[in-house]
C-alpha cells in the first residue's frame, strides 16, 4: 500500500484522470473530494463490498429462482 501525507487543499492523482483532494481534516475524519470520469465507479469501501457480495449471490442463485421473471417483464 502506498502511504502519502497530504494537507487540506492538496491532491493526489490516480492515473491521468482521477484527482483526490483533501478538503478537511477534523479529528479522526477526513473529507475528500474525488474528481473522476463518469465511467469510473466511486464507492465507499463498505458499499463496494456490499455490491460485490450482492453480485456474487446473484451469480450463484439457483436457476429456479429465475422462473417467472420472463412473465414479469412481458416475455
Amino acid at each position: 500500500m502506498l502511504v502519502l501525507t497530504r494537507k487540506p487543499d492538496q491532491s493526489i492523482m490516480v492515473g491521468n484522470e482521477i484527482e483526490i483532494t483533501i478538503l478537511e481534516v477534523r479529528g479522526e475524519q477526513v473529507r475528500m473530494g474525488i474528481r473522476a470520469p463518469r465511467a469510473v465507479s466511486v464507492h465507499r469501501k463498505e458499499v463496494f463490498d456490499q455490491i460485490r457480495e450482492e453480485n456474487r449471490a446473484a451469480r450463484t442463485a439457483p436457476a429456479e429462482r429465475l422462473d417467472g421473471l420472463g412473465e414479469l417483464f412481458g416475455g
